[in-house]
């Protein structure tokens, strides 16, 4: 039987295209395991060995930070002087990755062979030439933690109930969960918030705590586990996408943090030009990390620019960050 051609590349072209369009099969039928979850812990009772060893530690030296990243691995952040915002010299960092072995975890400095062994809220140091140094661990809390609001000033969270805020509901605990936007608006103003980020060891980036709190819903001043890291402008207590903070104070997960925050909004002139940037100092954990910050135009996804007021947006990311203690002095 004779074939044409023609007609037999025409059949194979169908043919190929009918298999080129076939959906991808899911995963159970590839027989490719599904990626678990990151495990999400919302309260130090249930968070486990991990997040007990996890957290900073000092002596008269300086400090460290044990960051706990799941399944037994861990990284040390070493700073002389003491802890960011305590003594931190500012010079650059040692960090050293470990793991879990039986009741310590175990780092090693390939750089230059010192070993740091951590159990029972110690972390121990052993030299290259056998020297040994100790760090306890330790426990900050933010000194403007349970600030009162001044008198005349607008309480937007007491802990009773979300009517300030659209879209606002809470947890059993009676915290304010993100993903809500104050019914009122604000010019200038001091504001005063306290957070709380879950501990997601296997979360990473932007993945481990995600919030941000919004200035007149144009701003954001990131919220995020950034527990150890260096700083940048999408982390914690950066102007997202614009400014790094000028230290790194985030606590670790599940310890209750807090920004005091003084805000000029941007002007206008009579035709509706921006004659002056807004600024923002922020304090991050009684610190300040910014100082008279110029906003030179909104964050990504932050309303424009206008001579309006506006309301505080607390971002709802995915992640279960809660707020309490909220209120405003209006300038």
């Amino acid at each position: 039987m004779k074939i044409n051609p023609l007609l037999l590349t025409l059949r194979l072209g169908v043919i190929t295209c009918a298999l080129l369009s076939r959906p991808s099969l899911p995963a159970a039928e590839t027989n490719q395991p599904a990626k678990p979850k990151p495990e999400t812990y919302l309260s130090v009772e249930t968070a486990g060995s991990d997040y007990i060893d996890q957290g900073e530690y000092a002596n008269d030296w300086g400090g460290a930070q044990i960051i706990g990243l799941g399944n037994d691995q861990f990284r040390l952040v070493i700073s002389k002087g003491g802890l960011p915002g305590a003594g931190w010299d500012g010079e650059p960092r040692t960090e050293v990755e470990g793991r879990r072995s039986g009741k310590e975890i175990l780092f090693k400095n390939e750089k230059n062979n010192w070993t740091y062994t951590v159990a029972a809220g110690t972390i121990t140091t052993k030299t290259d030439s056998g020297e040994v140094y100790t760090m306890k661990k330790v426990t900050r809390t933010s000194p403007t933690l349970g600030a009162k609001p001044p008198p005349g000033a607008v309480v937007l969270f007491n802990g009773k109930d979300a009517q300030e805020w659209a879209g606002g509901h809470l947890d059993d605990r009676g915290f304010l969960a993100a993903g809500c936007t104050s019914q009122k608006k604000f010019q200038n103003f001091h504001a005063h918030f306290e957070f709380l980020l879950p501990f997601k060891p296997l979360g990473r980036g932007q993945d481990r705590g995600n919030s941000g709190v919004y200035l007149q819903n144009r701003y954001e001043v990131q919220v995020l586990d950034s527990f150890g890291l260096k700083g940048e402008n999408n982390e914690c207590g950066g102007i997202y996408s614009k400014a790094r903070p000028k230290v790194n104070m985030c606590f670790p997960p599940l310890v209750w943090q807090t920004y005091d925050i003084d805000f000029e909004a941007a002007t206008f002139d009579a035709s509706g030009k921006k004659s002056r940037n807004a600024t923002v100092t922020i304090q991050h954990n009684g610190v300040t990390i910014h100082d008279q910050l110029a906003l030179d135009g909104p964050t990504p996804s932050g309303q424009p620019e206008a001579p309006a007021p506006g309301p505080f947006q607390l971002q709802g990311h995915g992640n279960p960050v809660f707020y309490r203690n909220i209120w405003v002095s209006e300038k």
